[in-house]
């Protein structure tokens, strides 16, 4: 195959870090002269870059794969590839599944994708590279500008949470030298970057614990410090903290950093101290609850959501039930609640799954109901409000409609126009919903 200006369209599947993944693998593949395209239909290569976190996740992209299969009958020219942690898992599985796909890559490797495609054989790279990656440089090469960028500061998970398969497709944790980082963001804000997000399996776990306990400042506060002095960047978000790396300074870090904004993603997963320690979460909901007491007292108005499982192995109805109450106690305004699905090579995927598919089911609703309420009571508050939005691009809806985010991180549609994208404007906000703001630019 002629390789010297493919047409290559990215599917992406999971997390931020995905997204992530995906915006590198552009990237490079811009640079050595591909085009990316927006249609798969346009595309000579279609690359899915996947997860394995949950089991549907994977059946998505399975599914996707399996009808691009389709078009390959008719084009043998035509190639799929699958990347990112489902490749990890499954590795040479995916060719069994479906025939049709040419590549499968690891996460750990996508920087060897470049390679791949000028070679027409079947190929698998998993596991660790003995090459150098250069996945974490490439926002410095990119042309076009952004106002919001995902930041990695770190890949990989040295826990051993019973449910998790990252550790097994991410590998044991790597930090970014911390000037590299820096580096980064001073570029995003010289190409019109305003806010930024910083990226890690266990984001606050940066450096490691070597300043923890002690009274000093930890890494990851250390780095936040430094980029809140960089001109033009302007917010300042990052994912995923885990509970029990929720130090005091960081907490502190909220109050006194001007451009860290009042919002944290906090995944506690289950409010059972039982399952938490079967999970091998190391906290217990005594230690959630006063994490978010603390941030309470000191950053008027923050906004705090979550993650949870339902349907934990041998999770019962009272455990379940200490999680709705974790949930009000905490005063969550927004989670995201997933069904306990058992993970490949994990230790609770050899344990009995004694709680039912229905079970999980009504488990469920039950939660996302109960995250409607308290998401719909949290947005009512800032209607009558002015509040700061940082104007993200055209709303869905069109026209123009658009949409960005408080600092709270809750979504706002206003009528603005393109010009405005990249600005933090004053917006009054008149309507609210479950999960969005509606307003209208303060003249």
């Amino acid at each position: 195959m002629n390789t010297s200006a493919l047409k290559i369209f990215i599917g992406t599947y999971g997390c931020q870090m995905n997204e992530r993944d995906s915006e590198m693998i552009a990237a490079q593949l811009q640079q050595i002269g591909h085009a990316i395209v927006d249609r798969e239909e346009a595309a000579d290569v279609v690359i899915l870059n996947t997860c394995s976190v949950r089991r549907q996740s994977e059946i998505k992209a399975l599914g996707k794969s399996s009808h691009l299969a389709k078009r390959k009958r008719n084009d043998p020219n035509f190639r799929i590839g699958i990347v990112g942690c489902m490749a990890e898992s499954l590795g040479a599985e995916i060719f069994r599944l479906n025939p049709a796909i040419d590549f499968v890559i690891g996460p750990r490797r996508l920087h060897e994708l470049p390679a791949i495609l000028s070679d027409d054989g079947r190929r698998m790279l998993t596991g660790e590279s003995n090459a150098e990656s250069v996945q974490h440089d490439f926002n410095r090469r990119l042309g076009k500008s952004k106002c919001t960028a995902f930041l990695s500061i770190m890949s990989g998970c040295n826990m051993r949470c019973s449910y998790c398969i990252v550790p097994r497709t991410r590998g044991r944790e790597v930090y970014r030298p911390m000037a590299d980082i820096i580096g980064e963001a001073e570029f995003l804000a010289a190409n019109g970057t305003k806010e930024i997000t910083l990226l890690g399996q266990i984001v606050n776990n940066y450096g490691g614990r070597s300043a923890t306990g002690n009274g000093g400042t930890s890494p990851f506060v250390s780095l936040l410090e430094k980029l809140n002095e960089i001109d033009g960047i302007e917010r300042i978000r990052y994912l995923s903290p885990h509970p029990a790396y929720f130090t005091d300074d960081l907490i502190m870090a909220h109050k006194n950093l001007e451009k860290l904004c009042p919002s944290v993603h906090l995944p506690i997963q289950s409010g059972s101290n039982r399952v938490l320690r079967d999970m091998g979460r190391a906290y217990g909901r005594e230690d959630v609850l006063r994490i978010v007491e603390k941030l309470r007292a000191n950053v008027d108005g923050i906004g705090i959501s979550t993650d949870i499982i339902v349907g934990y192995v041998g999770e019962t109805d009272d455990e379940f039930r200490e999680t709705l109450s974790l949930f009000d106690d905490a005063g969550f305004n927004m989670a995201f609640v997933f069904k306990y699905s058992p993970r490949p090579g994990t230790r609770s995927a050899e344990m009995c799954d004694s709680v039912s598919e229905a079970e999980k089911d009504s488990r469920n609703a039950v939660l996302l109901l109960r995250v409607a309420e308290a998401s719909g009571r949290y947005n009512h508050r800032y209607v009558g409000k002015t509040v700061s939005v940082l104007v993200e691009g055209h709303a869905k809806r069109g026209g123009h409609i658009m949409c960005g985010r408080t600092g709270t991180h809750v979504k706002v549609l206003f009528p603005a126009s393109a010009g405005d994208i990249g600005k933090i404007l004053p917006v009054r906000i008149v309507g609210s919903a479950m999960a969005v703001l509606y307003g209208a630019v303060c003249e």
